[in-house]
């Protein structure tokens, strides 16, 4: 029974639920909420596991340049190719980013050891642009606790992928030129950066967060690594196109 269930266990359940439904949680309670990114990262397991969804990604980020990183494992039933149709009503809520997402040419295996960032940099294959879909299964997002959100996937509702390729170390990665449109209407044109600088920093986090607990990171894992654009809120359906200059655009229907 739930009840005898772990609090992370228990709070799995209530997002996995909403997830399935396509809805939001009203009020989580206060004792199932996680006390440390630990609990959360348990949590975020635990959803995938009751929803037996494969992990077909992830997603990664930092508020700034030498700020702490987060993750969130994506559902591979969330991930859409380029041309996709996205139905805004699977959301309870739906912004859109603009981001760039790396391909590994090797597999990492769990392990206690820490693989040196060298190492991983080494095994970037390829990149491509991405569109975030940013969601929640909470009720009031954004104003509820991070934990809650950290646990809640880290806000992930899908990801629209474009396509890939050859990993390019010297393309600029701090400034790129973007360009967002909703239906032939900008909502970002210029120079673009990322809140955690150089996304390709937040690599080896992601490595070792998935080594020490227990998860491997296939090669060829999706890894999307934070907004260029910063989050967008469509207030009408449509064709979004996303340009990152020096990769291929990527575009949807937001139904």
């Amino acid at each position: 029974m739930i009840s005898s269930q772990s609090p992370q266990e228990r709070l799995a359940h209530l997002l996995s639920a909403a997830y399935g439904k396509h809805a939001a949680v009203e009020c989580i309670p206060q004792e199932l909420e996680p006390a440390s990114a630990e609990d959360a990262y348990l949590v975020q397991q635990a959803f995938l596991r009751q929803r037996q969804a494969r992990i077909g990604g992830w997603k990664i980020g930092a508020k700034s340049n030498k700020g702490p990183i987060q993750g969130a494992p994506l559902p591979a039933e969330r991930i859409y190719p380029a041309t996709s149709v996205v139905e805004r009503a699977d959301y309870p809520v739906l912004g859109i980013e603009l981001e760039i997402m790396f391909c590994f040419d090797s597999d990492f295996q769990p392990g206690a050891a820490p693989v040196p960032e060298q190492e991983v940099m080494s095994h970037i294959s390829t990149m491509a642009a991405s569109i975030e879909i940013v969601s929640s299964r909470i009720a009031g997002w954004p104003e509820v606790p991070k934990l809650n959100q950290l646990a809640d996937l880290q806000n992930h509702g899908a990801l629209v992928s474009g396509e890939f390729v050859a990993y390019d170390a010297a393309f600029p990665f701090l400034h790129p030129a973007a360009h967002l449109t909703l239906n032939g209407k900008d909502i970002f044109k210029g120079s673009a950066s990322n809140p955690a600088g150089d996304p390709r920093r937040l690599l080896g986090w992601l490595v070792n967060h998935c080594r020490t607990h227990g998860m491997a990171l296939p090669a060829g894992t999706i890894v999307t690594t934070g907004s260029y654009t910063g989050i967008h809120f469509p207030d009408e359906p449509g064709l979004v196109i996303g340009q990152i200059a020096g990769l291929p655009p990527i575009h949807f229907e937001l139904a």
